[in-house]
């Protein structure tokens, strides 16, 4: 028997890849919920998995944040897609985290103000370089 408390999985992945993309944009709950017509609480709910968005809710919730209704969906636990789970879910979840803490916030709203797609490639490399170098203990 389903638990009628929990949230389902998708739900909570669908509700935190609209926190993502809403954080990303700079975005309050308060003025996604005013494009949407509903209160900043439901957005809350919505981003919790607490409450299921439906179809054209989402569908609202994608144009205004502009990206394609898919988006909500990548990475969802339980597709399939990932092949051997574990890797892809914690991954995708570290992702989520990593963006909704102050500094990936902050470098994520910093790196999208760079024009410059030489200048963006660069610092890409820059941080996987700094990464490998971490790996090896340098």
């Amino acid at each position: 028997m389903v638990d009628k408390k929990k949230p389902n999985p998708i739900d909570i992945h669908v509700g935190s890849r609209i926190r993502l993309r809403r954080t990303m944009l700079g975005m309050s709950q308060e003025k996604l919920g005013e494009a949407l017509g509903i209160t900043f609480q439901q957005v809350q709910k919505y981003e919790k998995g607490a409450n299921r968005v439906g179809a054209s809710r989402l569908q609202n919730i994608a144009a205004i944040l502009g990206v394609p209704v898919a988006f909500f969906f990548e990475d969802a636990p339980g597709d399939g897609a990932d092949g051997p789970s574990g890797m892809q879910e914690s991954g995708s979840a570290y992702v989520v985290n990593f963006l909704s803490s102050s500094e990936g916030l902050q470098l994520n709203r910093a790196f999208v103000k760079i024009s410059n797609q030489k200048v963006r490639r660069r610092i890409i490399d820059l941080v996987k370089a700094l990464a490998d170098d971490a790996e090896d203990g340098g």
